[in-house]
């Protein structure tokens, strides 16, 4: 039979986001499988399917505001699987239907150890799982001991960098919920968090307080929603990866004079190229010859995820704060059509139009600052990619050519990595790579 899923009780909140829509038509879900992800300003919770069954039509979509009562889905059921639902679903408004619950305690063989049971399982099931968490790699491959988490909060911990099964859960029935994994992460970063990684211990310590209006007059502006998520992620980039720089100097003299013969041309195709979509182009090329930069460490830091795509980042200054979109299969496409697309979600970034999905998966990023200035600067990796190549503005330097000093276009690059994955020597090569394909980018086609 059709069933219909609405939106439960939000408590005091109203026109709620929707972020993510985690099922889709034709998805077999279990009971409590997550349909949707919501986003309030405070926390983010799913929503989860009351009942097993069959999505037949999902009525809302990414990005929607949503309130109690609002109809989220059609799950096809068993008729079966309905008639035990319905006490479920009302066992939580009203009492007296709680009493089906009493049934499942009489199979204890004697009336004195039901009341006994139940609170020795509490205590002794928590503390087990926390001595062997060193020992905890194979607990992944059990389903049964998997934390109570739907897959849009996996993914957000898998980004993050956060073990699940170290996670404490607020919503119902123990799930865990995004809210969740950002205090864990939180905790771990301010309060002894590298113990609890299992690196040497120490607590990391909190910024003073100071009361800036007694030395003169202060205005008070509320960080950006953007900056304060970005905030949180940079500052646990930099303590979980031990960063270093490596910096480069690019000729771009031919490069820069072959883009502007293309200026006119380019604009009739209604695009425009910029210096980084070629930028987009040579990263690309090098990640294909220095896989080990086109990687990640998996969640138990023992293993490198070698990745076959290569979806490139690429960071845009919105007023609203920092945000990276992802160019996928960038290695596919030539300068013309990452510039295309350079420019299309560039745009869209600086709306806040961006959809959730056109930020993922990356696994390099370039933060290019040429259009502002400065001559190198050391980027944040944005983990869990293990590199991201800083660009500074170019400009014109004498350079020996064998027989004279001549000017040349030379355009400063910062590559910052991840020394758990990657060396200095292997850092110098890929840097030293970049640089020769920018200085003659005709070995692109070579």
């Amino acid at each position: 039979m059709k069933r219909a899923v609405h939106i439960p009780d939000l408590g005091d909140f109203h026109d709620v986001e929707v972020i993510e829509i985690v099922a889709k038509p034709g998805d077999i879900l279990a009971a409590e499988a997550p349909i949707i992800t919501l986003e309030s300003d405070k926390a983010a919770m799913d929503v989860p399917a009351p009942f097993a069954g069959k999505v037949l039509a999902i009525h809302i979509k990414a990005g929607d505001k949503v309130n109690q009562g609002d109809l989220v889905a059609d799950l096809e059921t068993d008729a079966a699987d309905a008639n035990a639902a319905q006490p479920e679903t009302a066992a939580q408004p009203e009492k007296p239907p709680a009493k089906p619950a009493q049934p499942e305690s009489p199979p204890p063989t004697s009336p004195s150890a039901p009341p006994a049971q139940p609170p020795q399982p509490a205590p002794s099931a928590s503390p087990p799982p926390t001595p062997p968490t060193p020992s905890a790699p194979p607990a992944p491959n059990s389903d049964a001991e998997k934390p109570h988490a739907g897959p849009g909060v996996r993914r957000f911990a898998r980004e993050l960098g956060a073990d699940l099964s170290r996670v404490s859960g607020s919503g119902p029935k123990g799930r865990i919920l995004k809210s969740d994994v950002e205090s864990h992460v939180k905790s771990v970063m301010t309060s002894g968090g590298a113990a609890a990684s299992g690196a040497a211990g120490f607590a990391l310590p909190r910024p003073p307080v100071a009361d800036f209006a007694q030395f003169g007059e202060v205005e008070v502006k509320p960080l950006s929603r953007i900056r304060k998520l970005s905030g949180a992620n940079l500052s646990r980039n930099w303590l979980l990866a031990p960063h270093v720089t490596q910096h480069e100097e690019a000729d771009v003299t031919e490069m820069e004079a072959f883009r502007k013969s293309l200026a006119e041309e380019a604009k009739k195709a209604g695009h425009k190229i910029t210096p980084l979509a070629f930028l987009v182009r040579v990263a690309a090329a090098a990640l294909r010859e220095f896989p080990e930069f086109n990687a990640s460490l998996d969640s138990s830091g023992e293993n490198l995820v070698l990745k076959k795509y290569c979806n490139i980042g690429v960071a845009v200054d919105t007023p609203q704060g920092l945000v990276v979109p992802v160019l996928r299969d960038a290695d596919r496409k030539g300068a013309a059509a990452i510039a295309r697309e350079l420019g299309e979600v560039s745009a869209r970034a600086r709306e806040g139009k961006l959809k959730r999905e056109e930020m993922q998966g990356g696994c390099f990023t370039i933060s290019s600052l040429g259009g502002v200035g400065g001559t190198a600067f050391t980027p944040i990796i944005n983990l869990p990619e293990v590199a991201i190549l800083g660009v500074s503005r170019a400009e014109i330097k004498p350079r020996w050519t064998g027989g004279e000093f001549a000017p040349r276009l030379m355009m400063p690059l910062s590559l910052s990595y991840d020394h758990r994955v990657i060396d200095g020597a292997q850092a110098a090569r890929f840097a030293a790579r970049l640089r020769v394909l920018l200085s003659d980018i005709r070995r692109l086609a070579l």
